[in-house]
């Protein structure tokens, strides 16, 4: 069989090449797709994470660029879905064939070396980068429904395992695979359930109707009697998705009047718009005792909501490929809730995969999303993985409300 594949090698070389970079590709992201159709096994997600890692350190070069390519696909896809929404889908397959791009670039750091110890080095290097700020590929993430942990530590055993038999004599070349066993996940940090009886709200509401004036209607009446229902069964705290209310809920009086007087029976958490000094904000208000408060978001999607590019693009960008909408602005820290003495970090989908939510005092998250941007796709799958990632990352437990999927309590 290895005399097979050494002649196929040999007089196939861009073929193998290809082969190889998909195969690594295929794995490095499989676990997404096994969690999407629901066969998430924790020793299949190991050996496929390994395996990736593995041709990574020790695949030709040109593979690697093949498998850098095909890994942005692969994971990211479904990005360039939500420009129809701004009146420019003819840029969809440009960004996904984009994306492929950047990854080609990122991974093909890796490239620059044939010699496998160097690749462990360049690979850990990488897992601290984010290219244009985008922080959805986490290398440790292939492993966070494996047998592998999470941490940084535990990635960097892995990649001197990897990376080491062929620097070995041939008798002991297995021998530093060993080191693997020291990166089992042995422990997790502690994560509790809230103390409080709350309602996720999960809603389908397709993106092309969400923001017409026809739907605004139909969307408060489902809003009021979801309140209700979680009023009658004794709930706590309502959590309705991001932008569940889609408005500027600061120019609808009558609204926060009825919220509010709603409030005095439950907590009511929401997503809206706030327009404040002609500044535009995603924000979650809570409605809490006859009062309301406002989270303003934290960390802005990139190419959604902010444009990382420097200033002279950032006007042309927007305007010309985003119809003026990427212009929100940020709070200057994170937000919490206190409702009944028990605190809750304020997360708004895409902030909800950043560290920065994690950062201090933080038990409990309250995240919200709107999803529909990218249906259908692994979108709301991937994110959920992250969820879970930083959830188990901070010993935290997260409560996402979503729309399109994704909604639940993620630990």
């Amino acid at each position: 069989m290895l005399k097979f594949i050494s002649s196929f090698k040999t007089h196939n070389r861009l073929l193998f090449d290809l082969a190889c970079g998909i195969v690594t590709a295929t794995l490095f992201s499989a676990f997404i797709y096994f969690e999407y159709y629901g066969l998430s096994i924790k020793i299949l997600n190991t050996i496929s994470g390994l395996l990736a890692l593995a041709l990574l350190i020790h695949m030709p070069k040109r593979a690697v660029l093949i498998a850098g390519f095909f890994i942005g696909l692969f994971w990211f896809y479904w990005i360039g879905y939500s420009f129809k929404y701004q009146g420019v889908g003819y840029m969809t397959p440009i960004v996904t064939f984009g994306f492929g791009v950047i990854y080609m670039l990122f991974f093909g750091v890796l490239a620059l070396s044939d010699k496998p110890y160097i690749r462990a080095i360049l690979l850990f290097g990488l897992s601290f980068l984010q290219p244009f700020d985008w922080n959805w590929l986490q290398m440790e993430l292939i492993f966070v429904d494996s047998y592998i942990g999470i941490f940084k530590y535990q990635l960097a055993l892995v990649l001197i395992a990897l990376s080491l038999p062929t620097h070995m004599p041939r008798r002991y070349r297995f021998y530093p695979l060993l080191i693997i066993l020291l990166a089992l996940n042995f422990h997790m940090l502690k994560q509790e359930d809230a103390p409080l009886k709350i309602k996720l709200i999960s809603t389908d509401i397709k993106q092309e109707k969400k923001w017409l004036r026809d739907s605004l209607r139909p969307t408060v009446i489902l809003g009021y009697k979801d309140i209700q229902k979680a009023i009658d069964e004794h709930y706590d705290i309502v959590v309705f998705p991001e932008s569940f209310f889609p408005l500027y809920m600061n120019k609808n009086p009558k609204l926060i009047e009825q919220l509010l007087k709603l409030s005095k029976k439950i907590t009511i958490i929401t997503g809206s718009l706030l327009l404040q000094n002609n500044k535009h904000y995603n924000v979650t208000y809570m409605f809490k005792n006859g009062k309301y408060e406002i989270a303003k978001k934290l960390v802005l999607v990139p190419f959604g909501e902010y444009i990382p590019l420097p200033k002279f693009a950032q006007k042309f960008i927007n305007d010309t490929f985003f119809s003026g909408a990427s212009d929100f602005v940020t709070a200057d820290k994170p937000t919490d809730f206190v409702i009944k003495g028990v605190k809750f970090r304020n997360a708004i989908c895409y902030e909800a995969t950043c560290q920065e939510i994690y950062d201090g005092d933080v038990k409990f998250v309250i995240a919200s999303s709107n999803n529909a941007w990218f249906a259908p796709s692994i979108e709301p799958t991937l994110q959920k993985l992250l969820l879970r990632y930083y959830a188990r990352k901070n010993g935290v437990t997260i409560y996402h409300s979503a729309n399109y999927k994704g909604s639940g309590v993620i630990k």
